[in-house]
C-alpha cells in the first residue's frame, strides 16, 4: 500500500502519524463546512490543534493539503477476491460509489478537480496522489482474472500500462459522472449492467490482440 501522506525528505524530529491523521481529518471537516474558497491553513491548524507552522512543514500549500486529505479516503478502496472478475468489479464499484456519497469525499473531490482546471501543479498532484495510486486496483483485478483464466495473458507487455489506464478511466469516469454529475443512484442493478458492459468490452479487446 502506498503512503497516505506526502513525505518529503527532511531532518529533525520524525513526523507524528497521529498529528497527520488529525490534520487531514480537520481539513475534510473544514472543507465540508466552509467550502474551498473560505478554507485556510490557519482554520485547519486550529481544528487539528497544531501550530500553523506544523502544517507548512508538511504541506507547502492548501492545494497539497486538500489533495492528500482526499487521497487517504481513496486508499480505503480494496479489491477482495470474490471468485470472479464480475463479482470483484461489482464490489469495488459499489465501494467506490459509497465513498463518493460521503460529504467529505464529494466536497473535497469536486473542489480540487475544479481548482485543478487552472492549476497544473495541482492537476499533477491529483494524478500522482490519487489516480496513479488507485490504478493498483485495476492491475490486481486484471492479474487475478488472468490467473483464473477469465482473461487471456497479455501478449504485448508494452501495452499493459495503456490497457490499465483505459480500464481505470472507464470505471472512474462512469461512476464519478453518474454519482456526482448526473446525481443518479449507483445501485446494484446499475452496477450489474455496467459490469456486463465493461466485461464485454474487455473480451472484445482481448480478442483483437
Amino acid at each position: 500500500m502506498c503512503s497516505r501522506t506526502s513525505s518529503p525528505s527532511r531532518t529533525g524530529r520524525p513526523r507524528s502519524v497521529a498529528a497527520d491523521a488529525a490534520i487531514l481529518e480537520a481539513t475534510r471537516a473544514a472543507l465540508v463546512e466552509l467550502g474551498w474558497s473560505k478554507l485556510t491553513m490557519g482554520d485547519v491548524a486550529g481544528r487539528a490543534g497544531v501550530a500553523k507552522t506544523t502544517l507548512y512543514r508538511r504541506w507547502a500549500s492548501k492545494n497539497e493539503l486538500v489533495v492528500d486529505a482526499v487521497a487517504v479516503l481513496f486508499d480505503e478502496l480494496e479489491l477482495p477476491d470474490l471468485g470472479s472478475l464480475q463479482a470483484d468489479i461489482e464490489h469495488v464499484v459499489l465501494q467506490f460509489a459509497a465513498l463518493l456519497q460521503r460529504p467529505e469525499t464529494k466536497t473535497a473531490l469536486m473542489a480540487v478537480v475544479a481548482e485543478s482546471t487552472r492549476d497544473e501543479p495541482l492537476r499533477e498532484r491529483i494524478r500522482s496522489s490519487i489516480v496513479d495510486r488507485q490504478k493498483r486496483l485495476v492491475l490486481e483485478g486484471r492479474q487475478r482474472a488472468q490467473e483464473r483464466g477469465e482473461l487471456p495473458a497479455d501478449r504485448d507487455p508494452a501495452s499493459i500500462d495503456d490497457t490499465d489506464d483505459l480500464i481505470f478511466d472507464v470505471i472512474a469516469g462512469a461512476v464519478v459522472h453518474r454519482a456526482l454529475v448526473s446525481a443518479e443512484p449507483v445501485d446494484e442493478a446499475w452496477v450489474r449492467r455496467f459490469t456486463a458492459l465493461l466485461l464485454g468490452g474487455l473480451g472484445a479487446a482481448a480478442a483483437r490482440t
